[in-house]
């Protein structure tokens, strides 16, 4: 079962990840000032994750596949890690779709 990891980082802004059930980070967020914002993109992130429209496949600048998961608003709310390539990259969407809706948080702040 996954599970999202709500954390402040070095600057002191609220991120969250999302996990898979063998512990790999499979989609981050951006960094929210309230820790409120931060749950309300994890809510999205859980209402999102089984569209498949909302997931916009991208490429870094060295090649590598990733995508970002969006809001209906067009707001990106996740980025996932590159991966070594495009049917990797699938998996890891399949992956957020499959653990998000039901996942814990877990508030490490």
């Amino acid at each position: 079962m996954g599970k999202f990891e709500m954390y402040t980082d070095k600057g002191g802004e609220y991120r969250f990840r999302l996990k898979a059930s063998n512990g790999q980070n499979i989609l981050a967020s951006e960094g929210y000032k309230a820790k409120s914002s931060c749950e309300n993109g994890i809510a999205s992130v859980k209402t999102n994750a089984t569209d498949d429209k909302r997931y916009e496949r991208l490429e870094s600048k060295s090649g590598s596949p990733y995508f970002n998961l969006k809001a209906s608003n067009g707001q990106v709310i996740g980025t996932s890690e590159t991966y070594s390539s495009t049917s990797a990259m699938e998996n890891g969407i399949q992956s957020v779709k499959t653990n998000a809706p039901s996942a814990a948080v877990e508030d490490l702040t």
